[in-house]
């Protein structure tokens, strides 16, 4: 089963998203079938939840995608391959168009799109928080056979 919880989020309402998050997380892992544990019991070194918070922002990223980790050190370009204004360009783009599903659940399926993002393009994120986004929608889109924008996503 598809969950994925990805968010930005201000401080005051990180707790309540935060321990919502843990506990559908767990009830998830708990309810998950036999072969998706399988594959974790095989390679425990694979971290399916990727957090990046910055408390000076005041901002928090959560992925939890079973193979995104994998994927990202495999397959996505690295760090610095694409300059900061290029992910954020991207970025807003596909967190328009990802919003826009978030609410349209009799047209796009809710189980993949079920959370909004709060991305705010007045806000400095960093490096680091576009570069994750960045693949995390291009792995997003190539994994549920998507297009969230007018472009294909680059590798």
């Amino acid at each position: 089963m598809f969950y994925i919880f990805l968010f930005f989020s201000y401080l005051y309402r990180m707790k309540k998203w935060f321990i919502l998050i843990a506990l559908n997380y767990i009830i998830c892992s708990c309810s998950g079938s036999k072969n998706g544990m399988a594959s974790t019991e095989n390679n425990p070194n694979v971290n399916d939840t990727i957090r990046i918070a910055n408390d000076e922002l005041e901002y928090e990223i959560i992925i939890i995608e079973p193979g995104f980790n994998s994927w990202l050190l495999a397959t996505a370009k690295p760090r610095n391959y694409y300059d900061q204004s290029y992910l954020e360009n991207r970025n807003r783009i596909w967190v328009v168009n990802y919003n826009q599903r978030v609410f349209d659940r009799n047209r796009y399926d809710p189980m993949l799109y079920e959370m909004q993002i709060d991305y705010q393009n007045n806000i400095n994120y960093g490096y680091e928080v576009n570069y994750i986004l960045y693949n995390y929608f291009v792995y997003f889109q190539q994994k549920y056979k998507q297009k969230l924008g007018g472009f294909e996503p680059r590798l």
